[in-house]
């Protein structure tokens, strides 16, 4: 008895606990070498020349760390905040500080690779949906990621 008092109870504590971190990974073969996709990649606010949705990218400082304001096409806008960089290992990481996305908790990594004659881009990133149901989320983020690579590749032909 005492075994499924437990058990029902962890079972409890998990319903009731934090969500769990959803996860969304996507990546692009590209027929360019890496350096030449990290250039199109560009600076963190470099993303306003390859992403589709994206209007204009504003760079400012925070507390010594790169933070953009994307202004999206059709109204809204996301800040976020570059939480490392890498021009050796061509990649850099970054958080959602504002948006309206439905997440939150968001931790996001783009990174270039070589891949036979040419580039694998991998962009993924960690979040917990936030006033939508986790499909949802997931699906809003598998969106911005889809169109951004689809971007990148067009460019960096």
């Amino acid at each position: 008895m005492k075994r499924v008092l437990l058990a029902t109870a962890a079972i409890c504590v998990g319903a009731i606990g934090p969500a769990w971190a959803l996860e969304v990974t996507k990546s692009v073969d590209v027929a360019a070498s890496p350096e030449a996709v990290w250039k199109t990649i560009g600076g963190f606010c470099g993303i306003g020349d390859w992403h589709p949705v994206i209007e204009k990218c504003a760079l400012s400082k925070k507390g010594g760390k790169d933070v953009r304001t994307l202004s999206l096409k059709g109204g809204g806008t996301i800040v976020e905040e570059e939480e490392s960089r890498s021009d050796t290992k061509m990649d850099y990481t970054y958080t959602i500080l504002e948006g309206p996305l439905p997440v939150t908790d968001y931790y996001s990594t783009i990174m270039v690779a070589k891949a036979g004659s040419g580039s694998k881009v991998t962009w993924k990133g960690t979040f917990k949906a936030k006033g939508a149901p986790d499909a949802k989320a997931e699906e809003a983020i598998a969106g911005v990621y889809d169109a951004g690579l689809k971007g990148i590749a067009d460019k960096a032909k």
